[in-house]
């Protein structure tokens, strides 16, 4: 109930005044982002399901010996990725999948392992992307989180607390202002009286000195 402590939670309340406007840009600018991750995720997915029903009739052929690993061959031995910063978060964006080299005989292979090799091998491609855009997701969902819990923080708790202490300051040190002005007022009201009885007293010990 100082000075110094409203000095202290006006700047508090100033600081937290300051953070809530970014707080709020930054969660404006992560749903968005968020948004179109989902959008882009779903369009993946049905991507990935039309896919997997265009292969359905060739996965017979899987069973057939064609004198090459196809489904190894379809599997990426590399998922390339590059990292982009949004709103503060960095994230992964997908840019390639490296297969590996297949190699085999075109006359001792059957005239269908190319096609099913390149359907399955699309396949994995789109799961590679599903997966990055699912970490995309993941992350910038935790940080949304991390920031709505900030703006609520500021909103519900921090601003109104110091909002609340500095008008229970402001008023306690009214208070006191307002005590030590009626104790002047007083005080000035008796000097007068203080000052008529002092000159007595001085006066009657001058008067028992004389003569």
């Amino acid at each position: 109930m100082t000075r110094p402590e409203l000095k202290r939670q006006r700047e508090l309340l100033a600081r937290f005044e300051r953070y809530l406007p970014m707080l709020k840009l930054k969660q404006q600018q992560l749903q968005l982002v968020l948004h179109e991750v989902e959008e882009t995720r779903h369009a993946l997915l049905a991507q990935l399901a039309q896919a997997r029903r265009s292969f359905e009739p060739s996965s017979p052929l899987l069973k057939t010996p064609a004198g090459l690993d196809i489904t190894g061959l379809a599997e990426p031995a590399e998922v390339r990725t590059s990292k982009a910063n949004v709103a503060g978060v960095n994230i992964p964006v997908f840019q390639e999948t490296i297969f590996p080299p297949a190699r085999y005989s075109l006359f001792a292979t059957p005239a269908w392992a190319d096609r099913v090799l390149e359907e399955l091998r699309g396949i994995s491609r789109l799961q590679a992307q599903r997966d990055v855009v699912a970490r995309q997701h993941q992350l910038l969902h935790r940080e949304l989180v991390k920031v709505v819990q900030r703006v609520n923080l500021f909103e519900k708790v921090k601003i109104p607390e110091a909002t609340d202490a500095i008008r229970v300051i402001r008023i306690k040190l009214g208070d006191e202002m307002t005590a030590a002005v009626g104790r002047a007022k007083i005080a000035k009201a008796k000097l007068p009286e203080i000052a008529q009885h002092y000159g007595r007293h001085a006066g009657g010990e001058g008067g028992q000195g004389l003569p």
